[in-house]
């Protein structure tokens, strides 16, 4: 009778998988991230079929603790602007905390083996900021721009302004304000 399969050493097959990512890229083998995890190769297919299914599911899985940071907390009683100010810090603030996490997840969204299944799950986990992103752009100069172009501009903003934060974080607060400024006015 096969031994059942342990939460705990799934989260730690993905965990280990952010961190090896995050260094060795995305041809990392199988076998690094079962030792960095302290489990056998055979074990980490127990949890994932295969190398593309470990690879969507810290997909998702980064993608939507992402997400749900930055919408932790949100103060629904506010205007628009400070909700979306709220946003905004709060993914600065996951994206500067685990920044490994940030790396595995910029090698994962460019990787081939990610399914349009993945994508989809993490658009309907992302659906909070969209709308919020929607109310924020209704009278603005973007109105008319699609979604995924205000999303990928917002985006570039956003990392450029986490680059800037980690390699210089005598300026991070002011890079966040200067940048956030930006961004609004792009948007609203």
């Amino acid at each position: 009778m096969a031994r059942p399969k342990s939460a705990e050493r799934r989260d730690a097959i993905l965990a280990a998988a952010a961190d090896v990512i995050a260094v060795q890229g995305l041809s990392v083998s199988t076998a690094a991230i079962a030792q960095k995890a302290g489990v056998s190769n055979g074990s980490l297919f127990v949890y994932f079929d295969t190398k593309a299914s470990l690879l969507n599911e810290l997909y998702v899985s980064l993608k939507t603790e992402m997400g749900a940071a930055a919408v932790e907390h949100l103060p629904s009683e506010s205007d628009t602007r400070e909700q979306v100010f709220h946003m905004w810090n709060q993914w600065l603030n996951w994206a500067t905390t685990f920044p490994e996490k940030r790396r595995a997840l910029a090698h994962l969204q460019v990787s081939g083996d990610i399914t349009a299944e993945s994508h989809l799950t993490v658009s309907t986990a992302f659906s909070g900021i969209a709308d919020l992103l929607e109310r924020s752009r209704a009278n603005g100069q973007m109105q008319a721009a699609p979604l995924s172009f205000v999303l990928a501009l917002t985006t570039a903003i956003a990392e450029t302004t986490i680059d800037s934060m980690l390699s210089d974080p005598a300026q991070a607060e002011v890079h966040r304000k200067l940048a956030f400024d930006a961004m609004w006015r792009m948007l609203a």
